[in-house]
């Protein structure tokens, strides 16, 4: 028998991005109930084979996913009440003082204490003695929650800094006693024991949003969906990774930051960026073998098929700004790991490491040798192709096939809203690029995305909505009433569904 030598050809994927907390619901915020399964068969019936996410992680301050608690630990304000209630743990009782929440916006104000509230309610039934004999669900929860318990390598570290918070009323880590900041093993234990019942508690939130988030994927997974992760390159101060990881961090005896990340002064800001999160000991990290870093993107990528990491150019050179500075003018570039990095990733993961490197902003011919050396797919913003008026490498005429296409992120202005307000220079561009009158501009902007070479091509939610800048999800540089969009059920039409599978089927995305 002859053998078949011809290469096959990469997957052409079509995606949506779009956050959990956006889905509709009844409590306030998208969840990882019954919205999510409607979301996932809405893409089934539009031939959509890949679905973007944001980070999942525990916000804090800020409601922002790029400054979680944890590098590991999932959000607990999209887990869904509903199998609460089937599992006996939550009544309709317990609701009774529900506030009325709008269904187009998340209001984390009002959100983050009464969704606590109902899950703190839930961990005192469960961890009442009698509940096991009592519960009205299938009893093999109980042991599902004690093997997750007892087999997940970032839980109890987790568990302890979140209980340790909540003693100290919300206290950064780094103003704790030193008993606690950096504590000893006997220290450690005695804490542990103090804490018990709030360790409990977050390890029991962490189970259900494990449990429930598993369940979603495989239920994507079935239905030939796959899913597109995101991690932020550098962590939150203030975050169970830096306090129990001192060592691979820049951080002083105290625990406060010698250098923080940030870019520097460029077109857009004369003083630059200062993001203040802690820098990595990328010395310590080699001699480790970048342990972590492999724990931390293995991990991410058995909850997620796809991995994007955000400012892929930190792996080659970084931004460091002195602590104490007010802006980010003082910062000097230093250089990252780079290669050896991803030579250790590759080994641990395998040649296809299933990894998009977000490679937007400044970025020089180091950091495209570095990204291509292991073939790794860039981000190709249609918005950022037509603002410049000259020819560039976000035109659909320049780009190459190992790339992902996107109409515009989470950090743009939604189609219709970047559109509408654009220099008129822009608009004639794009209206003469694809000779249209632009009456119909998202979706004049989905199929040139579709249409691209790219291998993947993914359109936020809210350009298939057609939706104004009133739906953008984040402004960079703006602290409040980001991440708060969501949509309503009824969006979710046959008609809506037919228009994108005739779309993704005529450039051949439906594979």
């Amino acid at each position: 028998m002859l053998e078949n030598n011809v290469e096959q050809k990469p997957k052409r994927y079509a995606g949506i991005l779009c956050h959990p907390t956006s889905f509709p619901g009844r409590y306030g915020i998208g969840d990882l109930g019954k919205g999510a399964y409607d979301f996932i068969d809405f893409l089934k019936k539009s031939k959509i084979n890949l679905w973007q996410v944001l980070p999942l992680g525990h916000t804090g301050f800020g409601d922002s996913p790029y400054q979680p608690f944890s590098a590991f630990a999932g959000q607990p304000l999209i887990i869904d009440l509903e199998e609460l209630m089937e599992f006996g743990l939550l009544t309709e009782d317990d609701f009774e003082d529900m506030p009325e929440w709008n269904p187009e916006k998340v209001s984390y104000g009002d959100l983050i204490p009464f969704k606590t509230e109902m899950l703190r309610t839930a961990f005192e039934r469960f961890a009442d003695k009698d509940y096991e004999d009592k519960m009205s669900a299938d009893k093999k929860i109980m042991t599902e929650y004690r093997a997750f318990v007892k087999n997940t390598f970032w839980l109890a570290d987790y568990a302890l800094f979140m209980a340790g918070k909540d003693y100290h009323k919300g206290m950064p880590w780094y103003m704790w006693e030193d008993t606690l900041k950096a504590p000893t093993a006997a220290q450690k234990t005695k804490w542990i024991k103090e804490l018990k019942t709030d360790i409990e508690y977050y390890e029991f939130i962490q189970f259900l949003f494990h449990r429930q988030w598993t369940a979603l994927k495989e239920y994507a997974n079935e239905n030939g969906i796959s899913i597109v992760g995101d991690a932020p390159i550098f962590l939150a101060w203030d975050s169970a990774d830096v306090w129990c990881n001192q060592d691979l961090f820049l951080l002083d005896s105290k625990g406060y930051p010698t250098e923080v990340a940030g870019v520097p002064p460029d077109y857009f800001s004369a003083t630059g960026q200062l993001w203040g999160n802690p820098l990595y000991n990328w010395k310590k990290h080699k001699d480790t073998g970048y342990a972590w870093w492999i724990e931390r993107v293995k991990y991410q990528l058995t909850i997620t098929d796809f991995l994007r990491i955000d400012h892929f150019r930190g792996f080659d050179k970084y931004w460091a700004i002195p602590y104490g500075e007010e802006t980010a003018v003082n910062g000097k570039w230093k250089k990252a790991p780079g290669r050896d990095f991803f030579k250790h990733l590759e080994a641990a993961l395998g040649k296809d490491m299933h990894i998009i490197a977000e490679d937007l902003g400044e970025i020089d011919e180091p950091v495209i040798k570095l990204r291509d050396a292991f073939n790794l797919p860039g981000m190709k913003i249609l918005q950022f192709g037509f603002e410049n008026i000259n020819d560039n490498d976000f035109l659909p005429h320049n780009f190459i096939k190992n790339c992902v296409c996107y109409t515009g992120t989470h950090d743009n202005d939604t189609t219709l809203g970047w559109y509408t307000k654009v220099h008129e220079a822009a608009k004639d561009k794009l209206r003469r690029y694809y000779s249209t009158d632009a009456s119909d501009i998202c979706w004049v902007m989905i199929r040139a995305c579709f249409g691209s070479v790219a291998n993947m091509a993914i359109v936020p939610m809210q350009d298939v909505l057609c939706l104004g800048s009133e739906a953008r999800l984040n402004t960079p540089g703006v602290g409040e009433g980001n991440w708060a969009w969501r949509f309503k059920k009824d969006v979710l039409s046959d008609h809506l569904a037919a228009r994108l599978a005739e779309t993704v089927n005529l450039y051949g995305r439906d594979q």
